[in-house]
């Protein structure tokens, strides 16, 4: 790797050793540092077993600005579509789309391998926070789509991302960050479905209520409903059929703040779930938000 630092043209680190010492870095704990990494590379059992020498501090923080991350996108879009659906739970054989959980984790501990080949030399210093905007496909068990940004609002926020990046035939399943109407109506729009909780607070008028059967009992749902929301702008309003599904699950307040990121608000007993899906039964719907984010049930 050729550099203007490098002065004395002794730096040589390729692409695909980076790569597997940013692997190595993501994947071991004891590496927390860019500095770490460089020592991890020092080892005899890495280098045999990862088939390269030492790198230097230098030639690793250089490295990404001289090589272009968009040059791994097909690689890694050549391996994902090696993989084969691992079998999917047979109570979702009616369930349409592609089963894909959504979320936008916040990540602070990365900026501790990036910041010194990237932020230092850019502002300075300081802690800097990375949201991943991830698509992962339940049934092959596997990210299909990772965006990462800055943590902010506006073309950075987690539903701007998403609304940015919507494709057909697809069941998104949303945590609460992701309820807006607006962006419900462009999933439906591209010809795909959602299953979204929604806040505790939220009140819809009820058009229709539609009777449980036991399996949604057990399944622990405490009603299911046709309604609509007839609060905020025209253009903010669902416009299309939204159903409202309330399943038990355990009462816990937030925790508050960690290391500066959120563990997220609390939740009063009731799981309110919103969905275009009319013909699926109620249990199935609580079925499919246990994939997004395992909780005890009641």
């Amino acid at each position: 790797m050729g550099c203007e630092r490098d002065k004395a043209a002794n730096r040589d680190l390729h692409y695909d050793q980076l790569c597997l010492l940013l692997l190595l870095g993501l994947f071991s704990p004891v590496v927390d540092s860019l500095r770490g990494l460089q020592q991890a590379s020092a080892l005899e059992k890495v280098q045999k077993r990862l088939k390269l020498g030492r790198a230097s501090l230098g030639s690793l923080s250089e490295a990404s600005r001289v090589f272009d991350a968009e040059l791994l996108k097909p690689i890694i879009e050549e391996l994902g579509g090696q993989l084969q659906p691992l079998g999917r739970d047979p109570r979702l054989a009616e369930v349409p789309g592609t089963l894909t959980l959504v979320d936008g984790t916040l990540l602070s501990a990365l900026p501790l391998l990036l910041q010194a080949m990237w932020l230092k030399e850019q502002t300075g210093s300081g802690l800097v926070k990375w949201r991943l905007h991830t698509h992962f496909e339940v049934d092959r068990f596997v990210p299909t789509r990772i965006d990462v940004t800055p943590d902010g609002g506006g073309e950075h926020d987690e539903r701007a991302v998403l609304g940015r990046t919507l494709e057909a035939d697809r069941l998104y399943v949303t945590d609460r960050g992701y309820a807006k109407f607006s962006l419900f109506n462009r999933i439906v729009a591209k010809h795909s479905s959602y299953v979204c909780r929604l806040r505790d607070n939220s009140a819809p008028q009820v058009l229709e209520e539609r009777p449980l059967t036991e399996a949604d009992r057990a399944a622990g749902v405490l009603s299911d409903q046709l309604v609509q929301f007839a609060n905020g702008k025209p253009e903010d309003r669902p416009d299309h059929p939204v159903r409202f599904v309330c399943v038990a699950t355990s009462q816990h307040t937030s925790r508050g703040k960690y290391r500066g990121g959120s563990t997220g608000p609390g939740s009063d007993g009731v799981l309110r779930i919103a969905t275009n899906l009319l013909d699926v039964p109620a249990e199935i719907i609580s079925l499919i938000y246990r994939f997004r984010w395992p909780m005890p049930l009641s």
